[in-house]
């Protein structure tokens, strides 16, 4: 096997032909300034040659489905081997998807609990154990004389195909009638044809039964022939007076007091994914989308005649059929309706709301003609009523216009447990399956070390137990400690689901592979930066090679090899600057990143520390996820950082409460805060501007130019040249989003999306305009020779400098330089923007704004994929925000951010239960003297 990869004439992006000599087995560390050429060096020319070589390799067969692979443009690469990248845009955002099911701990649980797990009675708790069927007989006929009984006997149980087979010997045994999927059908005279695809469950209809004395021997009968084929199962239809119930009935499991039975348990009852073992009514989703009752009244201190329901009804007038009912409602109950809607008596607010029930509403109704006529009837309730029709309608308009009134709450049937009672029931060391889900991965990993089980159980479960253990490890080594396996993927931070997939790598034991990982470090305290570095060189050390893009000092010192990409970004980046060890990188004049690294170049600390305006902000009482109850006072006109470990409650403070509570304070937002008492001093800010790393668009129409609205200006621009004049052409015209100026045969989207129904979407250039979005006639009208698609395609940096003599362009694109913005393209489609690009677009696009100066701005981690000149930037950014009088909050591990900080919030001392509490607040310094803050262990050697 070579002993390096070798890499000849990479000019991928903005690489300018570069030769790279990497070694195998080692961590290599790919660092230079954002946008220099490091990701189109490790990802579009390495990851993607080595995908495409593994693409030839597959069968032509196979090939036909995945397609071509583009050779990435490079002359040659050597020494290639399989690889693997873990990069940041991985995080499923499938509300389904957990921490458990991406690391397939949890299909190692649902096999443990359904080979040792312990069944109770969801009622009362006591162990199930088997019934007899003499049991079954009397427990049925209990049920009351009268009462109707079908007697099924389940053959097959959720499962594909047409089981053809199956039907004949139903009917060849003398049975005529089956239910499949909940339809009875008679054999012989119904046409029973099933999809093969699809899953099927099939019962005998055994016996049809009507509850009266004597019947026990003929019920007996019945359910033993319905065990013998039902393999111990018997279903058994109840119909009194028309409610119907359905009950299980097993030999094996069935509480004797209660006769909750439960049959035999597979892994995939434990699924919250699989209708055997999701919760019936969220679907195994844990929560539900419901109306709130906040939403359709917000102002309850207006009374009914007030309108107070008018956000639900726009016009309340009184000929209006419901007008008519809710004043007959008001009568009914003795209530005024002048009486403001917060005093009104709790039973009308429910009736109102919930409905009647059965209980009819007797009133006279007047049409708009003057015609009246008695009514007597059941009213549903406004809620019930709003919930029917967004069930029922098949307009998205509707349904859009029913969800203002919605929000997501906790199942109230599971109570956010996603399975079924009788599933939750079964323990293994007193445990349920998603009890153990909600465990931090620390508590979980001392619960298996320490789990108590008979002789025959350990010897059930342990490989099982072996597994999990195995895999509950690896996430802890990577610094994840503190996650829950029930923690849904979408709330995973890039860097938190980047460790994940990297835990799932270690755990997988491959040899001689090449793993390329972007950033591992991010959303990483300096505390587990160690524990990380210890995972990926236990990568190398049996035997893999692996490529880290990365800006972290600590990474770069326990590095193997260092290549230098630039030396600065886009057009004046794409070269080799150095490589080697630390010391080489140092000595290199040419490297900016040798510079900071050998402390010619540096991000100093302030000589003195803003004192803010006097006032605060203060939360009282948050309790959030992990925080204990705390209250924190935030200064204002000061940059403020909150610190701590990786889910110390960084987030669950900022971004859940003090956001949240914020926003539906200033703009009614919807989205429901955290736990916390209350929040003062929000006098003293007239709004709050979340800079998040949410995408500035979902599809390829969003870019910079238009998130900025730069576009509008280069648009009026282009609309008022001598030519487009001549042409009659307004600046519609070179918009890609409306017909005219566009290329129709793609939409303007300059991509064609091909459907490949079971595999992932293609997408190919339009064959009409070759990718430029607009027409021929469009693309002739030319500002200093360039098109509107040139001047999309150019760099901002590029841009800046071609439109520096019309200023209302040249200042929106200087404070995208500004936040270090100037090497991506100004059409750049925003799928390809990561999350820390897209937040300094968003920041940029704030900046170009007037400031009112009593702004409070909250940033999350602003220096994701920042190198430490970009980092000077970012804060010279910020330094301008608090200057100008507004308060800037930033949740950050970043210790030259922490150091420049006028205040810093320190939560801690842990991730997870062992966080949530403050452990030190003050200036950087303050920090840095604090016993017990690994905040200020780091920091002290940053300050000093």
């Amino acid at each position: 096997m070579a002993k390096d990869i070798v890499i000849k004439g990479a000019k991928e992006n903005n690489l300018k032909g570069i030769d790279v000599t990497i070694p195998r087995d080692k961590l290599v560390v790919l660092t230079g300034l954002s946008g220099s050429g490091k990701s189109s060096l490790a990802f579009d020319t390495i990851y993607a040659e080595g995908q495409r070589k593994y693409m030839e390799s597959l069968s032509s067969y196979a090939r036909q489905f995945l397609g071509q692979m583009e050779k990435p443009n490079v002359e040659y690469i050597e020494g290639l081997s399989p690889a693997i990248s873990i990069d940041q845009k991985t995080t499923n955002k499938n509300p389904r998807s957990t921490v458990g099911t991406v690391t397939e701990i949890y299909d190692y649980l649902r096999l443990m609990y359904a080979r040792i797990g312990i069944p109770h009675c969801p009622v009362c708790g006591r162990e199930i154990t088997s019934q007899t069927i003499d049991q079954i007989v009397e427990l049925l006929a209990m049920e009351g004389e009268g009462t109707k009984l079908t007697i099924l006997a389940p053959v097959i149980r959720q499962r594909k195909g047409q089981h053809e087979k199956v039907l004949d010997r139903i009917k060849k045994e003398g049975f005529t009638r089956v239910r499949i999927d909940g339809d009875i059908k008679i054999l012989g005279e119904d046409e029973v044809k099933l999809e093969k695809t699809f899953k099927h469950t099939i019962e005998i209809v055994v016996d049809r039964i009507k509850v009266k004395d004597g019947i026990q021997s003929r019920l007996s009968d019945a359910c033993e022939l319905a065990i013998s084929h039902g393999e111990g199962l018997v279903q058994v239809i109840v119909d009194k007076n028309g409610n119907i119930e359905e009950k299980t009935f097993s030999t094996s499991l069935a509480c004797p007091e209660h006769g909750v039975s439960i049959e035999e348990l597979e892994p995939r009852m434990f699924s919250f994914n699989n209708p055997m073992g999701a919760c019936p009514e969220c679907n195994g989703l844990g929560f539900i989308q419901s109306i709130d009752p906040d939403l359709i009244i917000t102002d309850q201190d207006k009374s009914i005649n007030d309108k107070c329901l008018s956000n639900v009804f726009a016009t309340m007038e009184y000929t209006s059929f419901y007008w008519q009912v809710i004043k007959a409602l008001a009568d009914k109950y003795h209530v005024d309706m002048d009486t403001p809607y917060r005093d009104l008596p709790k039973k009308f607010k429910d009736v109102l709301l919930y409905g009647t029930g059965d209980e009819k509403l007797q009133y006279v109704y007047t049409n708009r003609n003057g015609d009246t006529q008695n009514r007597n009837h059941t009213f549903e309730g406004i809620i019930n009523n709003l919930e029917r029709r967004y069930r029922e309608t098949g307009s998205e308009w509707i349904k859009e216009k029913m969800e203002k009134y919605m929000r997501v709450t906790e199942c109230p049937v599971c109570k956010g447990n996603k399975l079924k009672p009788e599933l939750l029931a079964v323990t293994v060391g007193g445990k349920n399956i998603m009890e153990f889900c909600d465990m931090s991965v620390a508590d979980a990993i001392e619960f298996v070390k320490n789990l108590e089980l008979s002789e025959t159980h350990m010897k059930i479960a342990e490989e099982i137990i072996k597994e999990i253990r195995g895999r509950l490890t690896f996430l802890a080594n990577v610094g994840l400690d503190y996650l829950t396996l029930s923690r849904a993927s979408a709330t995973l931070s890039g860097g938190e689901s980047q460790r994940i997939r990297l835990a799932t790598q270690i755990g997988s034991g491959l040899v001689g592979v090449l793993y390329i990982l972007d950033e591992p470090s991010i959303g990483l305290h300096q505390k587990d930066n160690e524990k990380l570095l210890e995972a990926l060189r236990r990568l190398t050390d049996i035997g893999n090679t692996l490529i880290v893009v990365e800006h972290d000092e600590d990474t770069m010192y326990a590095a193997d090899h260092i290549v230098d990409i630039g030396p600065e970004a886009g057009i004046n980046g794409g070269e080799l600057v150095a490589q080697g060890t630390v010391e080489d990188i140092m000595k290199c004049p040419r490297s900016v990143t040798g510079q900071y690294l050998s402390g010619k170049k540096k991000i100093t600390v302030p000589e003195i520390r803003r004192k803010g305006i006097g006032k605060f902000l203060e939360i009282k009482g948050a309790a959030e996820n992990n925080l204990k109850g705390i209250d924190v006072k935030i200064p204002l006109g000061e940059m403020v950082c909150v610190t701590g470990v990786s889910g110390s409650g960084k987030s669950s403070l900022i971004n859940e409460i003090l956001y949240k509570a914020v926003a539906a304070e200033m703009y009614g937002s919807k989205d429901k805060p955290g736990k916390y008492k209350r929040i003062n001093g929000l006098k003293n800010i007239d709004k709050i501007i979340d800079i998040n790393q949410a995408p500035i668009g979902r599809t390829p129409r969003s870019n910079p130019a238009t998130y900025t609205g730069v576009f509008t200006h280069i648009r009026d621009l282009f609309s008022q040249l001598p030519e487009a004049k001549l042409r009659g052409y307004g600046k519609g015209r070179f918009s890609f989003n409306v017909k005219g100026g566009r290329c129709e045969a793609c939409n303007g989207d300059g991509i064609i999306k091909i459907e490949m129904h079971f595999l992932p979407d293609v997408y190919v250039p339009c064959e009409v305009c070759k990718g430029k979005r607009y027409n021929r006639e469009t693309l002739e009208v030319r500002y200093k020779g360039k098109s509107i698609f040139d001047v999309l395609d150019m760099n901002i940096e590029e841009a800046a400098e071609f439109f520096q003599n019309i200023p209302t362009i040249s200042r929106q694109l200087q404070t995208l330089i500004e936040v270090g913005l100037g090497y991506i393209k100004l059409g750049q489609p925003s799928t390809q923007l990561s999350g820390g690009e897209a937040q300094r677009i968003k920041l940029a696009a704030e900046l170009s704004k007037k400031s009112t100066g009593k702004t409070l701005y909250i940033l999350d981690e602003p220096t994701t994929g920042l190198h430490f000149a970009d980092v000077d930037k970012l804060i010279s950014v910020l330094d301008k925000l608090v200057d100008a009088g507004n308060t800037v909050v930033v949740i950050e591990h970043n210790l030259d951010v922490i150091k420049r900080a006028d205040y810093v919030i320190d939560l801690g001392p842990d991730g997870g239960f062992r966080g949530g509490k403050i452990i030190a607040q003050g200036t950087p310094e303050e920090i840095a003297e604090t016993e017990g803050s690994y905040t200020g262990e780091f920091l002290k050697k940053v300050l000093y």
